[in-house]
């Protein structure tokens, strides 16, 4: 297992080929446990090569916490599960200075936050003030306890499941949040043959037992630097401020896109270029993430329910559809 508190060195170079070769064996890793659904099994490997987090909301028993724990399985780096409930304290998450008697002094215990890989589980069921423990960990990958300030790991990567608000016992995450989750995906009900064969396969053994670390900690930062190094023309990137700034002047949102989510949202489409085998972002690749990447911090505007069920996605769509698309993509 991986040591967090080594020195994080420079990620060694690799080739395209490389890249495609690790990729495709997280991807083929998780999808052996996470039948039938490819896009929330890519979706998690951006959050991770993109340096964000991801946020899975869904009903109960659709394997969220399955495909948190299938990615985490998949390589072989520190891992940590707090499972969120209404007693639990910021102290847990975060860790707490305890006094020596034998020193004199006091000494900081790590919380569970602590690890490569954090899941989440039931992020929503605890209290908003141990909920907000996170927010300096998952965007300024440090934890400050009594005045000092403590790095975590690289990489870092939150993957925080969350029940629909309208079940019991649920506590809505606040703006700031939201925000710091470059995407929200949800799983949905598997079909019908994908449930039928689960029902085959997994009634006496557990498919996580089978999955074995096809990578490390050490790879997936080579791999988070080869992502980063995939080529962003200006035209793109004037188009997804395009697209960030309409947000903001559309009628039917009151809460438009922040400047982070315009940052992740070209980091996210670099990692899903780079899964495609590009080394360089073409509109589509914005576009296609412009929902999951966007849609959790964006707020409707009042009356906007009432014209149709999801007011944020919807507006969206009107988005793409109004705003230009660059001709010359590359340059």
């Amino acid at each position: 297992m991986t040591d967090i508190t080594a020195v994080d060195a420079a990620p060694a170079p690799i080739t395209a080929e490389q890249f495609a070769a690790e990729t495709s064996a997280i991807l083929g890793s998780v999808g052996q446990v996470i039948d039938g659904k490819p896009d929330a099994v890519r979706s998690a490997l951006v959050c991770l090569l993109a340096e964000g987090h991801l946020l899975i909301e869904d009903v109960p028993g659709v394997g969220k916490t399955m495909l948190a724990r299938a990615l985490a399985a998949s390589v072989d780096a520190t891992v940590r599960r707090i499972q969120f409930t209404p007693d639990l304290l910021p102290g847990d998450v975060t860790g707490v200075s305890v006094y020596n008697p034998v020193d004199r002094e006091f000494e900081f215990k790590r919380g569970a936050v602590f690890a490569h890989i954090v899941i989440a589980d039931e992020i929503n069921r605890s209290s908003p003030k141990t909920q907000s423990a996170l927010l300096e960990a998952m965007e300024e990958r440090q934890v400050t306890v009594d005045g000092a300030s403590h790095p975590l790991p690289e990489p870092f990567l939150v993957v925080a499941t969350q029940n629909p608000l309208e079940m019991e016992g649920t506590y809505a995450l606040p703006e700031a949040q939201r925000d710091r989750f470059m995407m929200r995906i949800s799983m949905g009900y598997p079909d019908a043959a994908a449930e039928a064969l689960m029902l085959r396969q997994r009634d006496v053994v557990n498919p996580l037992a089978a999955v074995t670390a096809v990578t490390d900690a050490s790879a997936v930062t080579s791999l988070i630097a080869w992502a980063r190094s995939v080529h962003v023309a200006p035209a793109i990137e004037e188009y997804t401020v395009a697209l960030a700034q309409a947000t903001r002047a559309d009628p039917n949102l009151h809460l438009g896109a922040s400047p982070r989510a315009t940052l992740q949202l070209i980091r996210a489409a670099k990692v899903w270029a780079a899964l495609d085998g590009r080394d360089f972002v073409i509109p589509d690749d914005v576009t296609a993430l412009l929902i999951p990447v966007l849609a959790h911090r964006l707020l409707p505007a009042r009356g906007a329910h009432r014209a149709g069920a999801q007011p944020v996605e919807s507006a969206l769509r009107q988005i793409v559809e109004r705003v230009r698309v660059p001709v010359a993509a590359r340059s």
